[in-house]
This record gives structure tokens, sequence and C-alpha cells, in this order.
């Protein structure tokens, strides 16, 4: 997997530390530079300052050596290295992750992986959950300690996001020498008890065990991997599967649903957002997959 940067959002977290160690590592494996980027929301009496007004650039200079004393004391413990591309910007995170992406023509963004209640992602969402619905490159949230990734798990659903879900696992994989293990996950059938009809769950899987087979072998993905199907709740499912087979990296697609969808129905990609079972891979559907 190749791309021209790896683009590491930090902040004065313990996952501000774990993002910057899991995207410095990633991008020494794909050999391209790193750069990270702290976003500081700006206060109110900052925006009520003129632009070009002295009062702006002491509260901006302030503002930028704080963060940079909190951030760097997390981002130096981890990866000391990599404090000289730690850049601190003042403004929205999301917004700024997004101009920072075009900038450094990122090919990858990580975040570090945090748990929020219900109602905080309903209705403030997190920057993770942001990066997903807005910038269009492939999203790691780091969600562990290690640096390291010896078991990848891609969760393929047989639909468009299939082939780039599965062809960037596989780089991803290449840069660490990875196993690579493919899981689809289909939906239990339902009763239908008033005209005494009862799904066949066998026959159920038997079908989707050899359409995911035909599937994956049309799209000349490797023999090796290992094809496992499984019956029950997707994301639950796919997390649940990667704690048992101990997976350090699951790889999804995102399929760019609607606001309105995700509010109402949430999906798949964000519900594992929700469980991080371990470091995830979001792939976006529409957005560059950069494993040229």
């Amino acid at each position: 997997m190749t791309w021209h940067a790896v683009l590491v959002g930090v902040d004065a977290s313990p996952a501000g530390g774990l993002a910057a160690a899991c995207g410095w590592a990633v991008a020494e494996a794909a050999r391209v530079p790193c750069h990270l980027v702290h976003a500081v929301r700006e206060p109110s009496g900052l925006a009520r300052a003129a632009r070009d007004s002295a009062e702006h650039r002491v509260i901006s200079e302030r503002l930028v050596a704080n963060a940079r004393d909190m951030v760097g004391e997390v981002v130096g413990s981890a990866v000391p290295a990599a404090m000289e591309s730690l850049e601190i910007r003042i403004g929205n995170p999301g917004w700024i992750l997004a101009q920072a992406v075009k900038e450094r023509d990122a090919g990858l963004l990580v975040l570090g992986g945090k748990h929020h209640s219900a109602p905080t992602r309903w209705f403030g969402g997190s920057t993770a959950h942001h990066a997903v619905r807005a910038i269009d490159v492939p999203l790691l949230v780091a969600a562990a300690q290690s640096t390291t990734f010896a078991r990848v798990l891609v969760a393929t659903d047989l639909s468009d996001a299939a082939a780039a879900t599965i062809m960037a696992a596989q780089s991803f994989a290449g840069l660490f020498g990875a196993t690579v293990r493919a899981l689809h996950v289909v939906e239990p059938l339902p009763s239908i008890p008033d005209v005494g009809i009862e799904p066949d769950e066998c026959a159920h899987l038997e079908v989707a065990e050899a359409e995911t087979k035909a599937s994956l072998a049309a799209l000349g993905v490797d023999r090796t991997i290992e094809a496992i199907v499984q019956c029950g709740a997707p994301a639950r499912t796919i997390a649940d599967h990667a704690a048992d087979w101990s997976a350090d990296l699951v790889v999804v697609g995102s399929h760019g649903k609607g606001w309105i969808d995700r509010v109402l129905l949430g999906s798949t990609t964000e519900r594992l957002l929700n469980r991080l079972p371990c470091s995830l891979l979001i792939i976006p559907v529409h957005g560059r997959v950069s494993s040229r």
C-alpha cells in the first residue's frame, strides 16, 4: 500500500498518544512522511477580536503554546521522533483535519479511538464519526497499544464496497506481513409463524458461503485468505469474531449513507466505531482508496 503521506489527528488524551504511535508505525512501514495535527477550538473571545489585531495575535499565540505543551507531552511520550512534525492549528477539528488531509495529500487519516455515550454520539458526535461522514480517505481508528498488526479481519458484505475493502485489507496486511481473514455476516431469516414457515438456517448459510467464496474468487483474492460466514447482527458478530480470533485490525467499507439514515438506523461502520473491539480501518466507497 502506497500513500504520499499519513496524517494523524492528536490531542492531549491517551487516545491521542495511541493515534500518534499507530500512525507513526504505519507511516514507517509504508515509508512515507507522517504529519501530526492538533486542532484547538476557537474561543468566543478570539472570534470577536479582529483577525489582524494585537489582541487576536496574543490570544492565538497563547492557545497554540498551551496546546503544544499539553499535546506535546502525550505525543512525546508515545513517539519522541514525532514531535518535529506536530502542528497546532486553531479551528473546528473536523474542518481542520479535512483541510490538512488535502494540503498534505494524505492517503490515510489516523485518529485515536474513544468511547462516547449514546447522547454524545447522537447530538455532538465525535471526531472519528465526523471524519467517516466528511473525509474521503481511509480512516484508521487506533484502539490498542500495539503498533504491529499480525491478524487483519476484513468484513465483506458482497456489495459494491467489497472490492475496494478487500484490496485495502490485503495491501495493509502486506505492510506488516499479517494474516488476513474475510468475514461475511448474514442476518437471520425472519420466521413467518402465521403460515407455518420456518427458515432453514443451515441452507441459508450454505448459500451465503458459496456466494462469498465465488465473490472472493471473482475479485482475485489470495486463496490463502480464509473465508468465514456467520449468521447474526453484523456489528455485534464482527466485533465478537474479532475478539475470538484476537484480530489486531478490522477493515470495513463505509457505504456513505445519508445523515438521517445514520441517526435513525445507524450503520455497521458506526456501530463498530462505538464498540471498537480492536483498531478499525474504514475504507470510503466513493472516496479515494490509496492502495495503488
